[in-house]
């Protein structure tokens, strides 16, 4: 029988799938193709790693790259879960690797930005920047001493790469973002801003925008490394809890799309840099990055665990979802009817948006194993038996005890009928 030709297209566009690199595509929107069959919450196969997987999976092929704090950077059989390779940096890996032709792209905590061979994991090249940090600010969310310059643990992911035109686009701890040849990692430009720069560059008709944890947004012309122009948000001089761009912006039908540190979410014009609406998250960071789809924005927030649907228009919410206080750090992929996301809870969410409900989750092996000891009764967070004191000291191993929930801050990937996501716990999860 002779198909008409639309069902053919349709079907090459599923199985083409989305770019394997983060949000699946350089502008970023976070959309996947629908399956034929939708995911359920089963676990396909897990894959276990030294240290906590909050790199997003790129995946291409048959294959799925991905990097964890162990330093490592893995190669994993889509299907079955083996490992086909590794890669030892010497440091954390937070950054979500993009692939395009034979070659895979991320950068580590060392300061240095690396190339592989798909197919072996050989280094083809690696390039340094001038250092990886993390933000510092001085009275740290109110943390003691006051005076003391303190890293940010909130600070969590590096800058993921987009591959276009022949060249590998990512910003740096060092404050800059980089243009590099993506064959050779010669250097094309850089351009500097006032802070760290973790966020991940988007691109669209010649643009790059992206956020600083100086509180600008920029966007600059990809073949020059020229400002064009930039955006300020807000600022907290005292505690610096209000202020910084962690968000990857997202660019779609003239606009560009992020959220931010100051409790607002922001839509400008993509061309002009001019406002056009913000969301007041009230209080509330915004450190995921949007998806955008049929003038539709959806975004999560951090300590209100609210997921929003906007319209992309008017920035009018059409719904949202509470999950009682658990920090949505990972950024919301949609395919077909779902939209799924990670919690720091220790679950990555189905969220059925016709229905605007939670349609199953999926818990991780050490959030099922923590749940006592960090949930109260009524399924919010028990800071209180993470955190001793407002000492800075203490932040930090309240942070790591909240980690042991096998946070999901990794963004979900759809490919079919399986998701793929990295949690806090070691662990790449497939979910079908």
């Amino acid at each position: 029988m002779k198909l008409p030709v639309w069902p053919i297209l349709a079907l090459a566009f599923c199985l083409a799938g989305a770019d394997p690199e983060f949000r699946g595509n350089p502008q970023r929107t976070g959309v996947y193709p629908a399956s034929a069959h939708e995911p359920v919450g089963n676990a396909k196969w897990k894959f276990h790693t030294d240290g906590r997987v909050t790199s997003s999976p790129a995946v291409d092929g048959s294959s799925v790259d991905v990097g964890s704090t162990d330093g490592c950077m893995y190669a994993i059989d889509k299907d079955t879960g083996t490992k086909l390779w590794q890669v030892r940096t010497s440091a954390p890996i937070t950054s979500s690797p993009a692939v395009s032709g034979n070659l895979v792209y991320f950068g580590s905590y060392n300061g240095a930005f690396y190339a592989l061979e798909k197919s072996s994991g050989k280094v083809a090249w690696k390039f340094k920047t001038a250092g990886e940090r993390r933000f510092i600010g001085t009275h740290l969310h109110g943390s003691e001493p006051a005076a003391e310059p303190m890293p940010d643990p909130f600070d969590c992911f590096l800058s993921s790469p987009t591959v276009l035109k022949g060249a590998v686009y990512f910003g740096s701890g060092d404050g800059n973002v980089y243009s590099l040849n993506a064959e050779t990692g010669a250097l094309n430009w850089k351009c500097k801003t006032g802070d760290v720069v973790h966020a991940s560059p988007a691109i669209s008709d010649g643009i790059l925008y992206v956020g600083s944890w100086d509180s600008y947004f920029y966007a600059i012309h990809t073949a020059t490394g020229k400002l064009l122009w930039r955006f300020k948000t807000g600022e907290d001089p005292d505690t610096h809890n209000q202020q910084g761009i962690q968000s990857s912006a997202c660019v779609a039908d003239g606009s560009v799309f992020f959220g931010c540190c100051d409790s607002k979410f922001y839509a400008l014009d993509a061309k002009t840099g001019e406002k056009k609406w913000s969301f007041d998250n009230k209080g509330s960071w915004v450190v995921g990055s949007p998806a955008v789809r049929n003038g539709k924005v959806f975004f999560a927030t951090s300590d209100s665990s609210l997921l929003y649907e906007v319209d992309e228009k008017t920035g009018k919410a059409a719904f949202s979802l509470n999950f009682k206080g658990w920090p949505l750090f990972s950024s919301p992929a949609v395919a077909g009817n779902r939209l799924y996301v990670g919690s720091n809870e220790g679950k990555l969410l189905a969220i059925d948006l016709a229905g605007q409900k939670v349609a199953w989750s999926f818990q991780t092996e050490a959030s099922k194993a923590h749940q006592g000891t960090y949930v109260k009764p009524d399924g919010s967070p028990n800071y209180e038996a993470a955190f001793a004191s407002t000492f800075y000291d203490d932040m930090i191993v309240g942070v790591n005890r909240i980690y042991e929930m096998g946070c999901i801050q990794s963004s979900p990937v759809v490919v079919g009928d399986t998701i793929y996501v990295g949690s806090a716990d070691g662990n790449l999860y497939a979910v079908n």
